[in-house]
């Protein structure tokens, strides 16, 4: 692990791993995750391309300062970690949170990106009232009472069944987040809308949803895709929220698909 200071005096954690000749492929994690819900693809992945991945501020071992964060803050952040590496042009691939990170560089700053995975994300995400009981429940310390409902929208039914170890993991994970760095981060997203922005993204960009998804639905992920000139869709079936980890094989190779069909144009 590599540790970092932002321009604001926030550390930020980082793990690169794979191979340090290969292009460079960046992950950004959800709400209530770190670096390692990214095992999976930073595995597959590591075998052709140098893996990036950070902790997102009030998340995992990285700082939590105090909130309301933005998606402007935390897309700095990300081109923070970039700059530290000193590394040309990067893919990014973000999920839930990490794609609305994702939607901000790609519209401010996608000179620095190569592409952009989008993945069971949003533009915009209400209901405000939604977002602002999360925040009150996590700055009181409740994290505990919001777990089991939460693992409900990231899984399917199904994969909760057949495994069990897996949400486990997840629901550790969840349970380790710093209470306000959780509570700043629904702020950022109570906040965001970023509906009129991605109209004017020129990069190439993928969004992946998942069919079985109820917090960010199929409907959310269209929406981004038909904002976004020239934007790939893919849906994946029988996938909740945290597709990458319940459909990690067709995760990957919609991700890989994305990335070839980009390469010539990126050499």
């Amino acid at each position: 692990m590599t540790r970092i200071t932002t321009d604001d005096g926030v550390g930020l954690e980082i793990v690169v791993s794979g191979r340090s000749d290969g292009p460079d492929l960046m992950f950004c994690n959800s709400l209530g995750t770190d670096h390692r819900m990214w095992d999976g693809q930073a595995e597959h992945f590591g075998e052709t391309h140098r893996i990036i991945r950070y902790d997102r501020r009030g998340h995992g071992r990285s700082d939590v300062p105090p909130g309301p964060y933005s998606f402007e803050r935390l897309g700095r952040d990300a081109l923070a970690v970039v700059d530290a590496l000193s590394v040309g042009k990067v893919w990014f691939c973000g999920l839930s949170m990490g794609g609305m990170t994702g939607m901000w560089l790609a519209a401010n700053v996608p000179e620095r990106f190569r592409g952009f995975a989008l993945c069971n994300t949003g533009a915009y995400m209400p209901p405000y009232e939604m977002w602002t009981e999360r925040i009150n429940l996590s700055r009181a310390g409740h994290l505990d009472r919001m777990v089991e409902k939460v693992l409900e929208r990231w899984f399917t039914a199904e994969f909760r069944k057949t495994h069990p170890d897996a949400v486990a993991r997840v629901r550790e994970h969840y349970l380790e987040t710093p209470p306000e760095g959780y509570a700043a981060c629904c702020e950022a997203i109570r906040d965001l809308d970023q509906r009129e922005s991605i109209k004017f993204i020129r990069a190439p960009v993928m969004v992946l949803a998942g069919a079985e998804d109820p917090a960010t639905t199929p409907a959310y992920g269209k929406l981004i895709a038909d904002s976004v000139p020239g934007a790939r869709y893919v849906e994946l079936a029988a996938a909740a929220h945290l597709s990458n980890i319940e459909r990690p094989d067709a995760f990957n190779f919609a991700l890989a698909d994305f990335i070839d069909a980009h390469k010539a144009v990126n050499a």
